[in-house]
C-alpha cells in the first residue's frame, strides 16, 4: 500500500516564541520538537514518503530535522522533502492548505493515483497508530476521514473545525472557526484522504478561488452533500498548543507520568535529533522536585515543576518554580522565577525576581538578558 505523509509546520503565531521559527520547531519536553511526534507517528505506520510544509522562518527546522535520518527518512524510498510553497512566489500570503498544496504540485507528480495521503498538522501533539487510522478509513468506503478528539470543545476555545455527532456516530453538525460546547468534537487537523481525490478537490477549488481544507473543502462540500466523512475518535492524549497558555500547559503538564506514559510509549517511541551532552550535574545544595531535567545542566539552586531543556544552569541560591527553561539558558545566583519561559541562550542575572501567572507567562527571548 502507497502512503504518502504531509505535514504542516503551521507558522500560526505564539509571539516571541515563533517570532523566528515555525511551531513545527518549536521545543518541548527538554529535548524534542513539535514535529518530532508527528514524524514518529508515520515512521511507525511505515510512511516512507514526507513532504513537511512550510511558509517562512523554517531554517531552524531544516537543522534539526536534517536528512531525516534519526528517523529511518534518509535510506528509504521517497524519503523527507521540505516543501516551501512560497520560497519563489510573489507573494508569501497563505490562503491556505489546499493552496499550498497547490503551489507544490510535484510532489503529488509521482505517488501513484491508487495511493493515500496522511495530512498532519505539527501543532497537536499525540502519540497516535497511523495504521489503525488508514484502516478505518479504507474500511469506512468514505471520502476522508477526520480524526477528533472529545473534551477540547468548552465554550470558551475556538476550534478549527468542530463536529457534532448523534448517537449512531453520524454527523449532524460541522463548524468552522467557531466556539463550541462539549456536545461537539474537535478535529485533531490530522486528516487521511486518497491521492486521486485529493488531487482532484486542489485543482478543482482553485480554480474557483477556494483554498481552505476545513472551511470549503470539508463544511462546503458536507453540506452539498458531495463529501462522505469518517470520524476516527481518538482516545488518547492530545495536547494542543494555540495559544502561549496553552503550549505553556502543555510542556508542564509533560510531568505528570501518565501523560508522558501516553505521548512517548503509548503506541511507538517518539525520535528527535541526537545531541550528546554529558550527565546533568547536581550540586550539594540544589533541591529538585517533580521536575523534568535533560542532560548536561548543572544544578546548583532549587527547581520546583519546571522542564528544563539541555545545558541549563541554576546557580546556588535562584529559585526557579513552574517555568519552562530551553537550552544553554542561565538563572544567576539568588534570582527567583515563576511561570516564566526562557528560550534559547538567555541570561537571568543574580538577584532578578521575574513573577508571572499560569495565564500570562513571562517569555524572554532568545538571547536577551534580564
Amino acid at each position: 500500500m502507497n502512503v504518502t505523509g504531509i505535514v504542516f509546520a503551521n507558522d500560526a503565531s505564539l509571539g516571541s516564541l515563533t517570532n523566528s521559527r515555525t511551531m513545527a520547531s518549536l521545543p518541548y519536553g527538554g529535548r524534542y520538537r513539535l514535529i518530532d511526534f508527528h514524524l514518529s507517528n508515520m515512521v511507525a505506520a511505515g510512511v516512507r514518503h514526507v513532504g513537511i510544509v512550510s511558509r517562512h522562518n523554517y531554517q531552524s527546522l531544516i537543522n534539526h530535522i536534517g536528512s531525516g535520518e534519526e528517523w529511518g527518512l534518509e535510506l528509504e524510498e521517497g524519503g523527507l522533502e521540505f516543501l516551501t510553497p512560497y520560497a519563489l512566489s510573489a507573494t508569501d500570503i497563505y490562503r491556505g492548505k489546499l493552496d499550498a498544496l497547490s503551489n507544490v504540485a510535484e510532489f503529488f507528480r509521482n505517488i501513484p493515483d491508487d495511493g493515500y495521503v496522511i495530512m498532519a498538522d505539527s501543532s497537536v501533539l499525540c502519540n497516535i497508530d497511523f495504521t489503525d487510522l488508514l484502516e478505518s478509513h479504507i474500511a469506512s468506503g468514505k471520502d476522508i476521514t477526520v480524526v477528533t478528539k472529545d473534551g477540547i470543545a468548552d465554550g470558551k476555545k475556538v476550534l478549527d473545525l468542530a463536529l457534532k455527532l448523534d448517537k449512531k456516530g453520524e454527523i449532524v453538525d460541522i463548524a468552522v472557526d467557531y466556539v463550541a460546547d462539549a456536545s461537539y468534537q474537535a478535529s485533531m487537523d490530522i486528516f487521511v484522504l486518497g491521492v486521486s481525490f485529493l488531487r482532484n478537490k486542489i485543482r478543482e477549488f482553485i480554480a474557483r478561488n477556494l483554498f481552505h481544507m476545513d472551511r470549503d473543502l470539508v463544511l462546503g462540500l458536507w453540506q452539498k452533500g458531495q463529501l462522505s466523512i469518517n470520524v476516527y475518535p481518538f482516545r488518547g492524549v492530545a495536547l494542543y498548543n494555540d495559544t502561549v497558555e496553552e503550549y505553556f500547559h502543555n510542556s508542564l503538564a509533560l510531568i505528570d507520568k501518565e501523560v508522558r506514559d501516553d505521548l512517548f510509549d503509548h503506541n511507538h517511541s517518539v525520535f528527535t535529533r541526537v545531541r550528546d551532552r554529558v550527565p546533568s550535574y547536581y550540586g550539594e545544595n540544589c533541591q529538585v522536585d517533580n521536575s523534568i531535567v535533560a542532560d548536561g545542566c548543572i544544578l546548583e539552586g532549587e527547581v520546583k515543576n519546571s522542564v528544563l531543556f539541555r545545558d541549563v544552569q541554576i546557580r546556588e541560591g535562584a529559585e526557579v518554580e513552574n517555568c519552562v527553561i530551553m537550552n544553554d539558558s542561565v538563572v544567576g545566583e539568588g534570582a527567583q522565577l515563576r511561570y516564566v519561559i526562557l528560550d534559547k541562550d538567555v541570561t537571568v542575572r543574580a538577584g532578578a525576581q521575574l513573577i508571572g501567572s499560569a495565564k500570562n507567562p513571562i517569555i524572554l527571548t532568545r538571547g536577551e538578558s534580564v
